[in-house]
C-alpha cells in the first residue's frame, strides 16, 4: 500500500478526528468549530480524501495570533482549520513511527515517552560528569525561518511517495491570515499545526546527527539545544564550529547576541536553574527565578479571566497539538514536583 493510502484509510483518519476532537481549540479561518467537524466529515471525508489524492486539496491559510512570551515580545501562531488539523494529524500519524527510528537519543522534545524532565535529568549527568562549560546556541525565529526547500530535501531521502510530499509542501506555503489579510509563507514552519513539532524534529536532527558525529555530549529539547564540553577553550571552537554548520548546512539563522558560552550557575534551560550543591558534591536543579516570576503573574492573569474551578493546572500537559504556550505550563509543573520532593 502506497504511504498516502495509509495515512487516508479509514482507521487512521478516525483516529486524527478524535485526537483533533479530544484536544479542542479554537476554529481557524473558515469558523467551523471542533464540534462541527463530525457532522463535516461524515458528510465530506470520501470527497475530502479523493480531492488529496488528485492533488486537488488546498490546504486553507492558518489563522495568525499572538500570545506573550516572557521577554515581553510575541509569538506568533498559525492556528489551521479544524479540517486541515485532521489532515495534517493523519500525516503526523504515520511519519513519526518512521522518523522516530532516526531521531537522537538526545533529542526530547514533542517525542512520545520523552519530556522536558528527562532533558533536565540527562543534562544533570553531563554538568555532574565533569562536563561544565556549556555552549548554549540560540536559533532566532527558529520556527518563522525553516528552508521550505532544504526541509524537503531531508524529507524525501526518507518519504519516496510523491503524493505525500506534495501534501506537506502545500501545508508550508498555505500562508497565513493576518487581520484580515492574506501573507504568504515562503519559509518556516508556523507554529500551531499538528505538523510542525514532527518538521521541526527532523530538521534539527540534521544538527544532532553533526553533534554525535563529533561525539559531543548535548540536550535538545525542540529548538533548545545545548551542548557540554569540559574546558572553556573547547566551548569556544564548538561555539565556532557549530554555527557554521547550522548556518551554512541548515540555512537557519543563530543569534548571536543571545549564544553564548555558560556556567552552569548562570544556565536556564527549560525554566530550571542550576546549582552545585556542596554538601552532596553535585550538581542540581531548581525553577528559575524568572520563570517562577512569570507563572506568577501568568497564573494571576489566568485567574482574572475566571478559570473554571474544577480545571487542575497541575494536570495541563506541557505540549498542545496547536498552540505552545511558551514554557509557563512547563515551569508550573516543575515547581509543583520540586516543591513535592523538598
Amino acid at each position: 500500500m502506497e504511504l498516502l493510502e495509509t495515512i487516508l484509510s479509514n482507521q487512521n483518519m478516525n483516529e486524527a478526528y478524535l485526537r483533533v476532537y479530544k484536544n479542542k481549540g479554537a476554529s481557524g479561518v473558515d469558523g467551523v468549530t471542533v464540534d462541527e467537524l463530525k457532522q463535516y466529515l461524515k458528510e465530506n471525508k470520501d470527497e475530502l480524501r479523493q480531492r488529496i489524492r488528485t492533488r486537488k486539496y488546498q490546504p486553507q491559510a492558518a489563522l495568525r495570533v499572538e500570545i506573550p512570551k516572557e521577554n515581553g515580545k510575541m509569538r506568533k501562531l498559525g492556528i489551521p482549520t479544524v479540517v486541515d488539523r485532521v489532515v495534517q494529524q493523519a500525516i503526523h500519524q504515520i511519519l513519526s513511527p518512521i522518523f522516530e527510528k532516526q531521531f537522537s537519543e538526545f533529542s526530547y522534545g514533542f517525542r512520545p515517552k520523552r519530556s522536558c524532565e528527562m532533558a533536565i535529568v540527562k543534562s544533570l549527568e553531563f554538568l555532574n560528569a565533569g562536563y561544565e562549560w556549556i555552549v548554549d546556541i540560540d536559533l532566532e525565529r527558529f520556527f518563522d525561518t525553516v528552508h521550505h526547500d532544504k526541509l524537503m530535501r531531508i524529507i524525501s531521502n526518507t518519504i519516496s511517495d510523491g503524493d505525500v510530499i506534495s501534501l506537506i509542501r502545500k501545508y508550508l506555503v498555505s500562508g497565513v491570515m493576518v487581520n484580515g489579510k492574506y501573507e504568504e509563507t515562503s519559509v518556516g514552519t508556523p507554529q500551531g499545526g499538528n505538523l510542525s513539532p514532527l518538521l521541526s524534529n527532523i530538521m534539527l536532527n540534521e544538527l544532532d546527527k553533526e553533534l554525535e558525529s563529533r561525539e559531543l555530549q548535548f540536550v535538545r529539547y525542540a529548538d533548545d539545544a545545548l551542548i557540554f564540553v569540559k574546558s572553556e577553550k573547547a566551548a569556544s571552537r564548538v561555539m565556532k564550529s557549530i554555527v557554521r554548520f547550522i548556518e551554512k548546512n541548515l540555512g537557519l539563522i543563530v543569534n548571536t547576541e543571545k549564544s553564548k558560552i555558560s556556567r552552569p550557575e548562570d544556565l536556564k534551560f527549560l525554566g530550571f536553574g542550576y546549582y552545585y550543591n556542596s554538601k552532596d558534591e553535585r550538581y542540581q536543579t531548581k525553577p528559575h527565578p524568572i520563570s517562577v516570576q512569570n507563572f506568577k503573574r501568568k497564573l494571576r492573569q489566568l485567574t482574572k479571566r475566571k478559570l473554571e474551578r474544577s480545571a487542575r493546572l497541575s494536570n495541563i500537559e506541557t505540549k498542545t497539538s496547536y498552540i505552545w504556550m511558551g514554557k509557563l505550563l512547563q515551569d508550573y509543573k516543575y515547581e509543583r514536583r520540586y516543591e513535592a520532593s523538598r
